[in-house]
């Protein structure tokens, strides 16, 4: 099936084998109330005929938890964004749920293993906290579109907040299923901060694709991408840690030499760096057992950074211990592995 025929034909007859457990999301049909079920809730997938595990309504204005995820709202019947999925629970919810394709636009090293035995497919398509070219849109459209033609679709970045609403917001425009402003609504209902303007750029600068455009994308998606040069993200760990400190000196906000810098997409760019790195090769290689925990753990002091600089009102002296925090523990690394 082509990707204009995908567009064309209504959406539910794409979704017969989740008759029962999606919305249909169309007037005058007998729909059921989505169930929020709380993380610490009782075993995935036991349901009853009154009461079954659903996704969120389009419609609903507050995101929902259910096991192993957060963060679920809807941006299109079957396409929701959330949280990446907490191991086993996580996956058996989805699956549960109906979905057969997961798009990972977060830094870490999706689960792959995990979806693959739950039959799903994983494609890992990151995206950075300032947004995304359009290239990398197209290709999210495409991935979504595709994986529709199969079951529901879940988008996730770590949190399910910021990165993974502004990609559901562009692929939701992109495919004609909303407007900029309806797609900005449900980034608002994710959570998405008002900080992360590169991300709500994206979506607001979205316009519907033509179907040969996103048909002329190759659909050959990775399930892991991910950077293999260490000395490279280092350099960019670097000079994230160099532009916070611009950020510093200016108050916490953008600096005049540098005023396209954004303080909390260059903390979140940092920690998902840290996580990226606690993951790869090269820590795995390292002789200090440590080294992987310990990026891991410096990518959590960047995570606190990072929200201390979404609350509406910055507090500097926090903000400045938090960064020294940072640039001690960088150093004290640097000494035990680097230098």
């Amino acid at each position: 099936m082509s990707i204009d025929e995908v567009s064309r034909r209504p959406f539910w007859n794409l979704l017969v084998p989740l008759v029962g457990i999606m919305f249909c999301g169309i007037p005058g049909c007998v729909t059921e109330p989505p169930i929020p079920v709380p993380p610490t809730s009782g075993a995935v997938g036991a349901t009853s005929d009154d009461q079954r595990l659903t996704f969120p309504s389009p419609d609903a204005d507050v995101p929902v938890g259910a096991p192993g995820l957060k963060n679920l709202v809807t941006y299109h019947p079957g396409f929701v964004s959330g949280s990446a999925p907490r191991g086993v629970q996580g996956f058996a919810t989805l699956e549960a749920l109906g979905v057969r394709t997961v798009v990972s636009v977060d830094g870490g090293e999706p689960e792959v293993e995990i979806a693959r035995d739950r039959g799903m497919r994983y494609i890992h398509l990151p995206v950075g906290y300032d947004g995304f070219d359009e290239a990398r849109r197209l290709q999210l459209i495409r991935a979504v579109l595709d994986g529709l033609e199969l079951g529901a679709v879940y988008i996730h970045c770590h949190h399910g907040m910021h990165r993974s609403a502004a990609a559901a917001a562009a692929v939701v425009v992109g495919s004609g299923w909303a407007t900029a402003d309806e797609a900005i609504e449900r980034m608002r209902v994710s959570g998405t901060s008002r900080r992360y303007q590169g991300l709500y750029q994206c979506a607001a600068r979205s316009i519907p694709i033509d179907a040969a455009e996103i048909e002329a994308v190759d659909p050959d998606f990775p399930e892991v991408d991910r950077p293999d040069d260490f000395v490279e993200m280092m350099i960019e760990m670097d000079l994230a840690v160099e532009h916070l400190g611009l950020i510093a000196g200016a108050d916490w906000g953008p600096p005049e030499s540098h005023p396209d810098l954004v303080p909390v997409a260059e903390a979140g760019r940092l920690a998902d760096l840290l996580r990226v790195a606690s993951e790869g090769g090269r820590a795995a290689a390292e002789l200090d057992a440590d080294f992987a925990a310990r990026l891991d753990r410096q990518a959590e002091q960047v995570t606190r950074l990072e929200s201390l600089l979404l609350v509406p009102e910055l507090d500097p002296i926090a903000l400045d211990r938090a960064l020294a925090a940072i640039r001690r523990s960088c150093v004290s690394c640097h000494i035990d592995h680097r230098d």
